[in-house]
C-alpha cells in the first residue's frame, strides 16, 4: 500500500513537472514575440466580444479561443477604437480595427498580446491534463505520462499554444468532445451524455472545421450499437436479428440526436450572448456584402430558392446564402445566422485555397501531399520514430492476427470489445487527414493539431505492447531525452522549428513557410537588433533609417518609430532613397522568388530582382525576418 501510494505521488510530481515545464517554455517564448498575423484580427474581436457583446468583428471564427483571450482584458483599462470608420461602418473591418486598438489608440501592445495570450496558455495546460486522463484510463498511470509529455513538449503545441488563434482550441475541442462521447458509450449515464452534449458544443464553438465530428461522431456510434446488437444475438432467429436491429438503430439515432441538440444549443446561446448589442441592421447588410460573390452572387429567385436539377450547382449553394440572410432578419434566429455565416465564410474560403510556398513553389491551389510533408519535415525525429516503430508493430500484429483461421468479423468483433477508444482515435485520424489532403486550404501543420494528441496515445500504446525488456525500456528512454533536447534548442523559436530532415530551425524556410515558420513573430526582435546596432560603437553601421517589408500582426511603426519606412518589392531599391538598409519577412521572400505553379500569377515589379543573394543576409532578426545592408 504505502510503496503503491508514493509510485502514486512520484507520477503525480512527474506530471506537475511536465505541466510547469510547458508553460515555463511557452510563456517564456511568448513574452519575445510580436503579435502575430492572425492575432491582430483576433484580440480586438475577442475583447467586442466580452466588453460590448457584438460579433461583428471575425465572424469566419467561433468566438471560444477568442473569448477567453478577450476575458482578461477586461481588467485592463484599454482605449478601444469604437468611434473609428472601421468599427462603425466597413463591413469585418477586423484588420484596421487590430491595427487601431493595438498600435494606434495610446495602448501598450505589448500588455493588449501578452495579457490576451493567458487564455490560450491555460486551455493548453488543461488540454494537457486531458490528454494525461484518458491516457491513464487506456495504458495506466506510467505509460500515460508519454503521450502527455510528447504534446507537452513539442515545438508545434509549444508555439501554437500561447498564440490567440483558433488551432490549440480546435484541438482541445475535438479532443474532449471524443472522450466524453466513448464515455458514455461505454458508461451510459444522463452525466456522461450531458457531458458528450456540452462538449460537442464547445469542440462547435473552437473552430468550424469540427464539423468533422458530426460524420465521426455518426461512424463511431453507428459501429458501436451494431457491433453492439452482433454481440447480443445468440441464436440466428430471424425475428430476434430484426428486432434487435431496430433497436441498435433507434439507440444510435437517439444517442446522436441528443449529443447534437445539447451541443448546438450552446452554440446558440452563446451566439445570443454576442450578438446582443450588435444591431440587426447592421448584422444583416454586413452579412449580405460579405456573401456578395458566394455561389455566383444573389439569387434573383430569393424566397423561391429553386433547386431543380437543371440549374448550376454554384447557384443551388446560392441557397444557403439566401437562407442565411432571412436568418439574420430573425430576432430568434440571428444567433444561428451568424454561426452559419462564419461556416459559409469558411466554405467560401476553402474553395479559392490560399496563396503560399511549399518545396519551392507557390500556389493557391494546394498540394495533396502538403500536409504529410510538412508533418515529417516538422515533428521531432524521435517521435517520428515512436509513430513509425508503432505503425510498424500494429500492421504486423493485424497481419498476424487475420493468418488465424477465425471469422474475420469475429477477430474485428474482439478487437472493438477491447480497444474501441483506439478504434475511435484511429477512424477521426483517417477521416481528418483525408479532408487535410483533399482540401486545397494548405494553411500550416497547425491545420492537424487536433489529430496529433490521438497519435501519441495510439503510438505509445503500441510502443507498450512491444516493449518488453530493458534494452527496448532504454531505447524509449532514449529517445525521449532525445525528443526533449530537441525542444530545448529550438528554444524560444518554437514557430519556426524543423527537425534535421526540414533543415533545422534556421532552414526551414527553404521547404515551407507561412505559419510553419514566420507569422510575424520576430518584429520585437527586429526592433531590439537595430537599437543594439546603433548601440555598438560601430558607427559606420549606424541606423538611421531601415526599409521594413513585414508580414505579421505588429507595427513597424511603433516599434521602430521614424526608422521604419514601409517597403515592398516595387518601390524598387531603398539605397536609390538614400537607405541603406532592408528587412524582409522571410514568408514574402519565399513568396517572392519560388516558382510558379501552373496558372499562378505574379506581378515581376513584385519579384524583388534588384536585391542580390536574398539568401545570405547581413543578419536575421530571430529567424524570421532578414535583414540585408544594400551595397
Amino acid at each position: 500500500m504505502r510503496i503503491n501510494f508514493l509510485s502514486r505521488g512520484f507520477v503525480w510530481l512527474i506530471l506537475f513537472l511536465i505541466i510547469t515545464g510547458s508553460f515555463v517554455l511557452s510563456f517564456a517564448a511568448s513574452r519575445q514575440e510580436s503579435a502575430i498575423m492572425d492575432e491582430l484580427a483576433h484580440i480586438p474581436a475577442g475583447y467586442g466580444y466580452v466588453r460590448f457583446l457584438d460579433y461583428r468583428l471575425n465572424p469566419e471564427h467561433p468566438p471560444l479561443l477568442k473569448t477567453l483571450a478577450g476575458l482578461p482584458l477586461l481588467f485592463g483599462n484599454f482605449n478601444f477604437p469604437l468611434e473609428s470608420r472601421a468599427w462603425q461602418k466597413d463591413i469585418n473591418g477586423q484588420w484596421e480595427t487590430g491595427a487601431k486598438f493595438l498600435y494606434e489608440s495610446g495602448n501598450d501592445p505589448d500588455k493588449i498580446v501578452n495579457w490576451a495570450r493567458i487564455g490560450p496558455l491555460f486551455m493548453t495546460l488543461l488540454f494537457v491534463v486531458f490528454i494525461y486522463v484518458w491516457a491513464k484510463e487506456l495504458l495506466g498511470r506510467w505509460w500515460a505520462l508519454l503521450p502527455t509529455l510528447l504534446f507537452s513538449f513539442s515545438p508545434t503545441v509549444l508555439a501554437h499554444g500561447h498564440y490567440v488563434t483558433t488551432d490549440i482550441a480546435a484541438a482541445f475541442g475535438i479532443f474532449i468532445a471524443t472522450y466524453f462521447l466513448i464515455k458514455y458509450l461505454m458508461k451510459p449515464s444522463r452525466f456522461n451524455l450531458l457531458a458528450a452534449g456540452l462538449t460537442f458544443g464547445i469542440a462547435e464553438l473552437a473552430k468550424f472545421s469540427a464539423v468533422l465530428l458530426i460524420p465521426s461522431f455518426i461512424f463511431i456510434v453507428f459501429v458501436f450499437y451494431f457491433w453492439k446488437f452482433k454481440e447480443g444475438i445468440g441464436s440466428f432467429w430471424l425475428i430476434r436479428i430484426f428486432t434487435r436491429a431496430l433497436k441498435a438503430l433507434f439507440k444510435t439515432i437517439s444517442v446522436l440526436f441528443f449529443v447534437f441538440a445539447i451541443g448546438y444549443l450552446l452554440v446558440y446561446l452563446v451566439y445570443a450572448i454576442f450578438v446582443w448589442n450588435y444591431p440587426m441592421e447592421k448584422q444583416v447588410s454586413d452579412t449580405e456584402s460579405i456573401l456578395t460573390s458566394f455561389g455566383d452572387g444573389p439569387d434573383p429567385n430569393r424566397l423561391t430558392c429553386d433547386l431543380t436539377s437543371d440549374i448550376p450547382t454554384a447557384r443551388r449553394i446560392r441557397c444557403l446564402a439566401e437562407i442565411n440572410i432571412l436568418m439574420a432578419k430573425s430576432k430568434i434566429f440571428r444567433p444561428l445566422a451568424q454561426y452559419l455565416l462564419g461556416v459559409l465564410m469558411v466554405m467560401q474560403r476553402s474553395s479559392g485555397g490560399n496563396t503560399g510556398y511549399f518545396l519551392g513553389e507557390v500556389s493557391a491551389s494546394g498540394w495533396w501531399y502538403y500536409f504529410p510533408a510538412v508533418f515529417a519535415l516538422k515533428e521531432p525525429l524521435p517521435s517520428l520514430v515512436l509513430v513509425g516503430l508503432a505503425f510498424l508493430f500494429s500492421l504486423w500484429h493485424v497481419i498476424r492476427k487475420f493468418k488465424i483461421k477465425n471469422s474475420k468479423l469475429k477477430i474485428f468483433s474482439d478487437y472493438l470489445g477491447t480497444n474501441f477508444a483506439e478504434f475511435s482515435m484511429i477512424s477521426f485520424i483517417i477521416l481528418y487527414w483525408l479532408y487535410s489532403v483533399k482540401s486545397p486550404l494548405n494553411i500550416g501543420v497547425r491545420h492537424i493539431l487536433p489529430t496529433v494528441p490521438f497519435m501519441y496515445i495510439l503510438a505509445t500504446g503500441a510502443v507498450k505492447r512491444w516493449s518488453g525488456g530493458i534494452p527496448k525500456k532504454i531505447f524509449i528512454g532514449a529517445l525521449v531525452i532525445w525528443y526533449l533536447m530537441e525542444t530545448l534548442f529550438a528554444y524560444p523559436y518554437f514557430l519556426s522549428y524543423f527537425n534535421q530532415f526540414g533543415g533545422g530551425t534556421l532552414n526551414g524556410y527553404r521547404y515551407v513557410t507561412d505559419s510553419n515558420y514566420d507569422w510575424g513573430q520576430d518584429l520585437k526582435r527586429l526592433a531590439e537588433w537595430v537599437h543594439e546596432k546603433n548601440n555598438d560603437n560601430d558607427y559606420d553601421n549606424d541606423i538611421d533609417k531601415i526599409a521594413v517589408d513585414y508580414f505579421g500582426g505588429g507595427s513597424p511603426t511603433y516599434y521602430l518609430g521614424d526608422k521604419a519606412e514601409s517597403w515592398w518589392s516595387s518601390k524598387g531599391n531603398p539605397k536609390d532613397y538614400g537607405i541603406e538598409w532592408l528587412a524582409v519577412s522571410v514568408n514574402t521572400i519565399q513568396g517572392a522568388k519560388g516558382k510558379l505553379h501552373p496558372g499562378q500569377e505574379r506581378k515581376p515589379e513584385d519579384e524583388y530582382s534588384w536585391l542580390k543573394d536574398p539568401y545570405n543576409p547581413y543578419a536575421r532578426a530571430g529567424t524570421s525576418i532578414f535583414i540585408y545592408k544594400l551595397q
